[in-house]
C-alpha cells in the first residue's frame, strides 16, 4: 500500500528486490496497459520490469497499474445516465414528459397523476437503465489523438530509499500539509522510524504527527518548543484533529504517556513562563486535557500544573496578541508593533493593519520594525506578505476569506488602499529577503514554462489530492476542442445525490446561463442526465465545447439530498479534454487532465474555472466550498455567491512560480525547456519530469514545489 502511495505521490516507482530473470513479455504488457491509461513507463523502468523474474515482475506491475488507474479515477466504472450521451441527450421538458407517460403506461393508463408530482420519484428516473458494458458496446473506440495526456512514470530507487526521500521531504516541508499529506506523513513516520531524520520540522502539525509517531514507539519527542505543541501532540495520539480546527476527544492515556506529555509542558514553561500567554484561545481543550492527565499527581513538574491553572483561570496571564491589542486600542499603535517585533511571524501577519492605523511620523517606526523582523520570519510569512502587498494599491470589489477547510466567505473590502511608494518599499524589501534565501544552484536551471502560472504552495490546506492538482489561483492551458466535466461518488450508507452543473458568467461575472439536472441543453453545453442514487457510485458528465460564447464557465457539484463530502464512501472531479471527431466513451483515462478529491466542508463544491484567453483557454483552481442549504441544493441557487467567490479570486493576483525564476535569475543561468535534452545535468523545474534529462539533474516536480518556498 505505501509504495502504491509513493507512484501517486512523486510518479516514481520504487525498484523491486525480486529475484532477476525473464519478465520481458510482462513489460510489454506494462507498456500496452499503461498507454491505455494515460501513462507511459521510462526506459530504465521498463527494464528493470523485464530484468525481474516473471512473478516478481508481475507484481510490480500489477501495484503500478493499480496506483496510476486510482490517481486518475480510472479504477471504477463510470456510467452515464443517457446511453448515447453527448449526441443522444434529449429536451429537458420531453424527457419529464416521457418519465410521466412511462409511470402512468406502467399503471395500464388508469394511474390518475396528481397536481404536483416529484420527477425525482418517477420510476427510472435517477437510476440506471443500462448497463456499463451496454454503454461501451453503444460509443465507438477513442480515436488515438496527438493532443491526449502521456504522462511518463520514473524508476526510482529501493522502496526503503523512496520512502526516506518523501518522508524527509514531507516532514521537513516549509508549508502546511492537507490532509491527504498529513494521513501520508504519519505512515511513512511509521515506517522510517529507524531510518534518517529530519533536520529541522518548521511546521507544528508536521512536529504532531510525528511526535505522535514516537510516543507510540517510546521515542523522546522532537521540537516541541511552545504549549500549544503539547495540545496538538494529545489531539494527534487521540485519533483527532492535530490542526485544531476541529474538536477532539481526548481518549484515556496510558501512565507512560501522561508522563510524556507533561515533562514536555513542563520543559516549555520552566523555559519561558511567557508561554503561558497561549493557553487562553485553547482553554477549554485544555480543561478537557487536564481531566485526562491529572497533573496534580505529578508534582515534579510543577510547571506543567500553571498551564492548567491558566486554562481554569486561576493564573491570569496576557498573551503577546492581547497586550497589542491592548496598545491598538489605545492608539499606540508604534507600541503595539514593538509588542509584537517579539513574534516576528505575528507582526509580519499584522502588518497591514498596523500600517493603515499609523500616522505618519508612526508608520515610519512600523515599517522598520516591519522591516527588522524579516531576518527572522519564516520564508513562507515572507512570500505571503509580499502576495498580500501586492494586492494593496487599490480596493478589490470583493474581499474573499478561506478557511483551513476550503470553505470560503466573501464581504465587502473597507481598506483604504496602502500608498504606492510604501508598497514599493516593502515590495522591494521583501523582494530582497526571498531572494537571498532561495536555493542556490550549481547547475544551470531549465523552467518548463507550463509551471511559470502555478501559485506558490504556501499551503496545502489551499488544495485537494488527486492528480495534476494545483494550488488554488494556479493557471493551466487548455488544449483540446471539448471540455468534459466529471463527478463521481460512491455513498456510504444512505442514499445520496450529488448534482454535476455548470454555470457560465459573462465579462461582469453576471449569469449568461447554466447547465445542470434542470437544463440538459445551453449553448451547445450538455448534461449526461441526473443519477440521484450511488449505492454502486455514480458518474455525471457535462460537455463544454471552447467555441462557447462567454467569458467564465464554472462547474459545480451541489449536494442535492444525503452525505456530505467528507461522509461519502469516495467522491471526486475531474475534466477531460477532446477533439471534436475523437468519440469515445464518455469517460477515458487517456483524455483526463486532473482529478480532484471533494472532501471540503460544504454542500456546494466549486473546484476550478475555466476562462478564454489572448492563448487560448485556461483552467483556474479554486478549491472552494460554500455552504449551501441542509438539502436540495441547486444552481439556481447559488448563483451570487458563486459568482462573487469567482470574481474576488479571478481579481487576485497570486504569487507565482515565475516571481521565484525572477529572483533566480540575477545570479543563476536560467533557460526554457524546449523538449530539446541538455548536454550537462541542470536543475529542472516543471509539472512532469522529462524523460531525458542527463543523469546527475535535480528535479523539482509538483510533488516537490513545495521545498522551493525558503525556511
Amino acid at each position: 500500500m505505501l509504495e502504491k502511495q509513493i507512484i501517486q505521490k512523486t510518479l516514481r516507482v520504487p525498484a523491486s528486490d525480486g529475484p532477476a530473470g525473464d519478465g520481458g513479455s510482462v513489460a510489454r504488457q506494462l507498456d500496452a496497459v499503461l498507454l491505455d491509461v494515460g501513462f507511459s513507463a521510462s526506459r530504465a523502468l521498463l527494464e528493470h520490469v523485464g530484468a525481474l523474474a516473471p512473478a516478481p515482475a508481475m507484481d510490480l506491475a500489477a501495484t503500478v497499474v493499480s496506483a496510476v488507474r486510482e490517481l486518475v479515477g480510472d479504477h471504477v466504472r463510470h456510467n452515464a445516465y443517457f446511453l448515447g450521451f453527448p449526441h443522444d441527450v434529449p429536451d429537458t421538458v420531453e424527457f419529464w414528459a416521457e418519465c410521466l407517460r412511462a409511470a402512468v403506461l406502467t399503471g395500464g393508463g388508469e394511474t390518475v397523476v396528481p397536481a404536483a408530482v416529484n420527477l425525482l420519484d418517477l420510476p427510472g428516473y435517477g437510476t440506471y437503465q443500462h448497463t456499463y458494458a451496454d454503454l461501451l458496446a453503444a460509443h465507438d473506440e477513442l480515436v488515438a489523438s496527438a493532443g491526449d495526456r502521456l504522462t511518463v512514470l520514473h524508476l526510482g530507487g529501493a522502496a526503503e530509499a523512496e520512502a526516506s526521500r518523501l518522508y524527509l521531504a514531507l516532514a521537513g516541508s516549509t508549508t502546511p500539509h492537507g490532509e491527504a499529506d498529513l494521513s501520508l506523513l504519519g505512515e511513512l513516520a511509521v515506517a522510517c522510524a529507524d531510518g534518517e531524520q529530519p533536520d529541522e520540522i518548521p511546521v507544528r502539525e508536521n512536529r504532531a504527527v510525528l511526535n505522535g509517531v514516537r510516543v507510540v514507539l517510546g521515542r523522546p519527542l522532537v521540537a516541541v518548543d511552545t504549549t500549544t505543541d503539547v495540545l496538538r501532540l494529545a489531539c494527534q495520539v487521540s485519533g483527532g484533529d492535530a490542526t485544531l480546527r476541529t474538536p477532539t476527544r481526548f481518549r484515556a492515556f496510558r501512565r507512560p504517556e501522561r508522563r510524556v506529555l507533561l515533562a514536555a509542558l513542563d520543559e516549555v514553561v520552566r523555559a519561558n513562563e511567557a508561554k503561558l500567554g497561549d493557553i487562553g484561545p485553547h482553554a477549554e481543550r485544555w480543561k478537557r486535557l487536564g481531566e485526562r492527565l491529572h497533573p496534580h499527581e505529578y508534582g515534579q513538574w510543577p510547571y506543567a500544573g500553571k498551564v492548567f491553572a491558566t486554562a481554569r483561570g486561576e493564573l491570569r496571564v496576557r498573551s503577546l496578541a492581547g497586550r497589542a491589542e491592548a496598545a491598538i486600542a489605545s492608539g499606540d499603535i508604534r507600541g503595539a508593533a514593538k509588542v509584537l517585533s517579539a513574534a516576528p511571524g505575528l507582526l509580519l501577519r499584522s502588518a497591514d493593519r498596523l500600517l493603515r492605523r499609523a500616522t505618519g511620523p508612526e508608520r515610519s517606526d512600523v515599517v522598520d520594525l516591519v522591516t527588522g523582523a524579516l531576518g527572522t520570519a519564516s520564508g513562507r510569512v515572507l512570500c505571503s506578505l509580499r502576495e498580500h502587498v501586492g494586492n494593496r494599491l487599490t480596493p478589490v470589489s470583493a474581499r474573499m476569506y478561506a478557511s483551513r477547510s476550503r470553505r470560503a466567505y466573501v464581504g465587502p473590502d473597507r481598506r483604504p488602499p496602502l500608498p504606492a511608494e510604501l508598497v514599493a518599499k516593502l515590495s522591494e524589501r521583501l523582494d530582497a529577503e526571498i531572494g537571498a534565501r532561495l536555493p542556490r544552484w550549481e547547475r544551470p536551471l531549465v523552467v518548463d514554462p507550463a509551471v511559470l502560472d502555478v501559485a506558490l504552495p504556501l499551503s496545502g490546506k489551499a488544495a485537494e489530492g488527486g492528480f495534476a492538482v494545483l494550488p488554488r489561483g494556479s493557471r493551466a492551458t487548455v488544449t483540446g476542442e471539448l471540455l468534459r466535466f466529471f463527478t463521481y461518488w460512491r455513498q456510504a450508507g444512505r442514499r445520496t445525490d450529488y448534482d454535476l452543473s455548470v454555470l457560465l458568467l459573462d465579462d461582469n461575472f453576471r449569469n449568461a446561463g447554466q447547465v445542470s439536472w434542470t437544463n440538459y441543453r445551453h449553448d451547445g453545453v450538455v448534461h449526461s442526465g441526473d443519477i440521484t442514487d450511488a449505492a454502486e457510485g455514480a458518474t455525471e458528465f457535462v460537455d463544454v465545447p471552447l467555441t462557447l460564447r462567454g467569458t467564465y464557465v464554472v462547474p459545480q457539484v451541489h449536494i442535492y439530498s444525503g452525505e456530505s463530502f467528507d461522509e461519502v464512501a469516495e467522491s471526486m472531479f475531474g475534466y477531460q479534454t477532446r477533439d471534436a471527431d475523437q468519440r469515445g466513451a464518455p469517460f477515458d483515462a487517456r483524455t483526463v487532465r486532473a482529478r480532484s478529491s471533494l472532501r471540503g466542508a460544504g454542500r456546494v463544491a466549486l473546484p476550478m474555472v475555466f476562462v478564454p484567453g489572448e492563448r487560448g483557454w485556461q483552467a483556474v483552481w479554486l478549491h472552494l466550498y460554500l455552504p449551501g442549504r441542509p438539502m436540495f441544493n441547486r444552481v439556481e441557487e447559488s448563483t451570487f455567491s458563486t459568482s462573487d467567490r469567482v470574481r474576488a479570486l479571478m481579481e487576485r493576483r497570486y504569487l507565482t512560480v515565475s516571481y521565484l525564476v525572477d529572483r533566480w535569475r540575477a545570479d543563476t543561468e536560467v533557460s526554457v525547456w524546449d523538449g530539446q535534452p541538455p548536454e550537462e545535468p541542470v536543475t529542472f523545474i516543471g509539472i512532469d519530469a522529462p524523460e531525458q534529462l542527463p543523469e546527475g539533474s535535480e528535479i523539482y516536480t509538483l510533488d516537490r514545489l513545495h521545498e522551493l518556498i525558503p525556511a
